[in-house]
């Protein structure tokens, strides 16, 4: 029978203090010890590469946590600039609807003001999808509030715009529509609408609008008119009435001084007395109201500034 392996051996020489030793090896036990080393230089290699890529994955993961920490971070940041912004554009939008009734425009309909939002740009999907998924839902997020707040401030533009057409043709109207408090301080008090009256405890409306104050507090009027009255009369004591056209007139009550006669002409902005306590009062108070065609508004509705503003 023939061997697969021809019959060889190898001697390996070594010199000791003892003198020479052999080693004997046959061709197989040979090719075995080459094949063990290999097997040995192989698992070496893989538990080797396997280590380092564990080091490296734990390296790439500690780099990915914080970056995404400072990501987040810098999101956070964002988010709450973009809420503060969105704060200041709902101010302007509440000005806007006041400034409207100022000139006498109708209010924006609250569907034009939530207007859809497109979707996500497409070519951003692919820088996207290569973020983590709580970071891509909250840039998402951050865009869809960015774009909104983009068409909000393009509509307050086109609003204002169009309001300030309106105003430069009608400037005496405006001029005449009651639109500044008539106190620059004071506490608002009884308001416009049904009340128990103070001293006969009926319940009846209230056509203004109580502002508790300190007696000799100046009174300004709150729009361009002519004093139709300015005299003491029972219930109001020291009044006065100012026609301001086009269908407007207010009425100022319980003063303590008047600084207007019957008949003057005034600005917006002009002192016309101070409060008091005078007439049918219980504590010093300015009663104000505002009418329209004869029908009485509430005050409120007509406190678009501070006084002589």
């Amino acid at each position: 029978m023939k061997h697969i392996f021809p019959t060889q051996r190898y001697i390996i020489h070594k010199e000791t203090e003892k003198g020479v030793r052999q080693v004997h090896f046959s061709r197989l036990q040979l090719l075995a010890l080459i094949s063990t080393a290999i097997v040995l230089l192989g698992a070496t290699l893989f538990f080797s590469a396997d280590s380092l890529s564990k080091f490296l994955y734990q390296t790439r993961l500690t780099e990915f946590k914080q970056n995404y920490a400072s990501v987040s971070e810098n999101l956070e940041t964002l988010k709450t600039r973009l809420d503060y912004l969105d704060s200041q554009i709902l101010a302007l939008e509440e000005k806007d609807e006041a400034v409207r009734i100022y000139a006498g425009m109708p209010g924006i309909d609250q569907d034009i003001r939530q207007l859809g939002i497109g979707g996500i740009m497409s070519e951003k999907s692919l820088f996207m999808d290569n973020l983590a998924p709580a970071v891509n839902k909250e840039l998402v997020a951050l865009e869809f509030d960015i774009e909104k707040l983009s068409r909000k401030v393009n509509l307050e533009l086109i609003s204002y715009e169009n309001i300030y057409d309106q105003v430069k043709t009608d400037v005496d109207r405006i001029r005449a529509i009651p639109s500044i408090r008539p106190v620059r301080s004071g506490y608002l008090n009884s308001s416009y609408g049904y009340r128990t009256d103070p001293f006969d405890h009926v319940q009846r409306l209230h056509q203004g609008q109580d502002i508790t104050v300190r007696s000799g507090t100046p009174v300004y009027a709150p729009a361009d008119g002519k004093i139709k009255r300015a005299y003491y009369v029972g219930g109001f004591g020291n009044h006065i009435k100012i026609d301001h056209g086009y269908g407007y007139a207010t009425i100022f009550a319980h003063m303590s001084k008047l600084s207007v006669r019957t008949g003057q002409k005034i600005k917006r902005g002009d002192v016309i007395g101070y409060t008091g306590n005078t007439g049918r009062s219980t504590a010093p108070h300015l009663h104000y109201e505002v009418h329209y065609y004869g029908e009485a508004q509430n005050p409120l509705d007509y406190f678009f500034s501070d006084a002589s503003q």
